[in-house]
């Protein structure tokens, strides 16, 4: 298995609210909807369109981004709760355009089952367009396309969030916000690590890149960035490693054989343990929690859906993520804890309070 492909996974603890699970009357596709949290509001969390060995691994990835979506959205400052939906693809299965019509349609009813407890919007595997299609059976989903008067593709929020946190982390481990010259490894060239990769490579960083698609082959030459075989990125020597795939991929045995000072990326639930976190301590690498650094994406729909503030001012609270996560940084060594503890307990102290005070608006 390489590092970019979805890892079995045992389920989690169950902490949810709500939980469907469905067989789709005209897909026939099986169909998660997990509302993990709606104690600060209705819940937000994209939906997964992604091939699974078995349902029930389908079902354990919706229950872990869930949760993740309450941490992120907690720790954003946004009065939201966190949910995800996956749509499970058995191995194998491409989707003709009828039969993906069919397969967000039947999610949007799912969606609408939960009465407007959960939002959502696109996610890996999904696109704007699918949401317009959701849309049709629910009004519950962000990020319709720029064409009807929706907020658009959310990917790039997201990336200027992971960027503005890579400097952070880059400044803790280096002393320098400074990208040019520095080595980073970038694991998954999707719609975030691919416009990431981009500004990178503008501003003279030295990457290395890698994707389970050998076409993204081409992004790496055009930007002249070393390309390497999926499943080995993390053995290249690196200031910082991005994680941009899929979860899980930072099992032990790749932690313990990381060759970079710091991680930071995108990728939701890159850990395939949360005992990840102090392992990468022990070793002395810097690990920026997930669920901060990619909140741009979610902080940009939030906003954008219930018109609070100018795009300008929205894409400034992105930005101000880096400062979050220098925030985090600091608590974690005044404390004597991980990164992740630190901001897992600030998200916690505003789910406590209901969402009456924010302590981590950016």
């Amino acid at each position: 298995m390489t590092l970019s492909q979805t890892s079995r996974l045992p389920l989690p603890e169950f902490t949810h609210e709500r939980v469907e699970v469905i067989t789709g009357r005209r897909s026939g596709l099986v169909i998660t909807v997990a509302l993990h949290s709606s104690v600060l509001g209705s819940a937000l969390g994209g939906a997964r369109l992604w091939s699974y060995p078995h349902w029930s691994d389908a079902l354990g990835d919706a229950l872990r981004l869930s949760a993740a979506m309450t941490l992120k959205n907690a720790a954003a400052g946004l009065d939201a709760g966190g949910g995800k939906s996956v749509i499970a693809l058995p191995p194998g299965t491409m989707l003709d355009a009828d039969r993906r019509r069919a397969a967000f349609l039947d999610l949007g009813d799912a969606v609408e089952s939960l009465h407007g407890l959960y939002r959502t919007a696109e996610d890996v595997g999904s696109t704007t367009e699918d949401m317009l299609m959701v849309s049709e059976r629910t009004e519950h989903v962000v990020g319709l396309p720029d064409a009807v008067g929706g907020s658009g593709e959310p990917a790039g929020p997201t990336s200027l969030g992971v960027y503005e946190s890579l400097r952070a982390t880059l400044e803790q481990v280096t002393g320098d916000t400074d990208v040019s010259g520095r080595r980073i490894t970038i694991s998954g060239l999707g719609q975030v690590g691919s416009r990431l990769a981009v500004r990178l490579a503008a501003e003279g960083a030295v990457l290395t890149v890698t994707d389970v698609n050998p076409a993204k082959a081409d992004l790496a030459r055009d930007l002249e960035a070393a390309w390497i075989a999926p499943g080995e990125e993390h053995l290249v020597p690196a200031d910082v490693f991005v994680p941009a795939g899929i979860g899980g991929l930072l099992t032990d045995d790749v932690i313990d054989a990381l060759d970079a000072k710091a991680v930071c990326g995108p990728a939701n639930n890159p850990l395939a343990d949360r005992s990840g976190a102090q392992r990468l301590a022990g070793r002395g690498i810097l690990y920026a929690p997930d669920f901060v650094v990619n909140a741009g994406g979610v902080i940009y729909l939030d906003l954008e859906a219930k018109k609070i503030g100018t795009r300008t001012e929205i894409m400034d609270r992105v930005a101000a993520i880096g400062d979050t996560v220098r925030r985090i940084f600091a608590e974690a060594a005044a404390r004597g804890v991980t990164p992740l503890e630190a901001a897992e307990g600030l998200a916690a102290e505003r789910l406590s309070a209901g969402g009456r005070q924010p302590v981590m608006t950016g």
